[in-house]
């Protein structure tokens, strides 16, 4: 397979990708659905304990979302003759990303200072759990487990249920995200400096940034956050409502959105309620407030209440199911779900990008490659004459 290019924006750029599980494969993602010439690198099968946690169902959705748009090249990296062969790479590269424990890097040699000797321009994105350095920067980090010191899990649940895990991976998403965003910055500032640099960007900031409203009032006012449910902290009514035959939620947060609400719903009257005069008050008296809604909103559908509320001007949505979101019509219109096939002809279906270029748009034109399926094209590519090949081969360096 020659490269693949999804898009002509990144069309110039190559990229190393020895990220694996979710944070790092996110950030590469982005980079491949823009047109980057991404290489996933791999080692080669049995090699590492833990594969099956990166590579164990390859044709498993998950895998196959994060990874389209890759081709794969295995190395094994244990072998001085597979380390030998990924600086050779580094030569022609523009990005290498990996989520190594900080110390791996060093030990292989592939540190930053390693990877500029062989080619100044080279851009390395590390991703870590804690950072690259400090009192925590060798442990493993783990979603959930920054979650919980990133601050989310005391916030998320009800305040009877003690910390709840939220439903995504929070802490993995951001940080590739995050990382993407200084791998883009750092190429920017290349056509001016000429001279790569070092991008790093760990779970527990990028949790702690994701907590920027929570933690910002705590520094700033001494405000604890606590979990508060389905109700907005600072703003009310703002929520989680029950239809006569479902759950739905709305977002009357500032004055003329709750003046809006009150006249939609014949409830004038709530105006000039001492109770609810202005927000920190709404807020004071949520549980009054929101029984008497409780009360309104019971005496029809969801459908219908969603509707109103958004033709009054008062934001409201269902609360869907995941088979749900997938068939809603502006879910549909915005192309969120795309097909693509597999080398065998099989279907995969991957959510796109939902950043949107006029010209040079993201795009998705090829489902995540077999296990080493480019390994012999690539390193053609970098200049490995077949006897080389061959070698690593006989070496099971590849």
């Amino acid at each position: 397979m020659a490269r693949i290019t999804a898009s002509q924006a990144l069309a110039n750029v190559r990229v190393l990708d020895l990220s694996r599980v979710r944070a790092g494969p996110t950030c590469v993602r982005v980079l491949a659905d823009f047109g980057a010439d991404v290489i996933r690198i791999e080692p080669p099968a049995g090699v590492d304990p833990n594969e099956a946690m990166f590579a164990g169902n390859r044709m498993g959705g998950d895998f196959q979302n994060l990874n389209r748009n890759k081709r794969s090249l295995t190395l094994n990296l244990k072998k001085p003759e597979g380390l030998a062969a990924l600086k050779r790479l580094v030569a022609t590269a523009d990005v290498v990303v990996e989520n190594w424990r900080p110390d791996v890097k060093n030990r292989l040699g592939v540190d930053y200072e390693s990877l500029r000797a062989i080619n100044p321009r080279i851009i390395l994105a590390s991703i870590s759990g804690f950072g690259q350095d400090g009192p925590y920067a060798k442990r493993p980090g783990f979603d959930q487990v920054v979650q919980g010191m990133g601050g989310l899990m005391s916030v998320t649940g009800f305040p009877e249920t003690g910390p709840v895990r939220a439903g995504i991976a929070v802490a993995d998403s951001s940080t590739g995200l995050y990382a993407v965003i200084g791998i883009l910055v750092a190429l920017h500032e290349r056509k001016v400096s000429g001279e790569g640099q070092w991008v790093h960007a760990s779970l527990l900031h990028s949790q702690i940034a994701m907590m920027d409203f929570q933690v910002a009032r705590y520094l700033n006012e001494g405000d604890i956050p606590q979990a508060s449910g389905n109700d907005h902290p600072t703003s009310s009514p703002m929520g989680l409502f029950q239809a006569s035959d479902g759950a739905f939620n709305i977002g009357a947060s500032g004055e003329g959105t709750w003046q809006r609400l009150c006249h939609m719903l014949g409830r004038a009257e709530w105006i000039e309620d001492p109770h609810y005069l202005n927000e920190r008050l709404r807020v004071l008296h949520r549980k009054r407030l929101s029984g008497e809604l409780a009360k309104v909103f019971a005496t029809n559908t969801m459908d219908h209440w969603v509707r109103a509320l958004n033709d009054a001007g008062v934001p409201s949505g269902p609360v869907y199911t995941v088979p749900q979101l997938v068939d809603d019509p502006q879910v549909r219109h915005l192309g969120v779900v795309q097909e693509t096939r597999s080398d065998d002809g099989q279907a995969v279906r991957v959510i796109t990008q939902p950043v949107h270029l006029s010209r040079t748009p993201a795009g998705v034109e090829t489902a995540a490659p077999g296990w080493g399926a480019n390994t012999d094209e690539i390193l053609r590519e970098a200049g490995f004459s077949d006897s080389e090949i061959a070698e690593l081969h006989a070496r099971e360096a590849i």
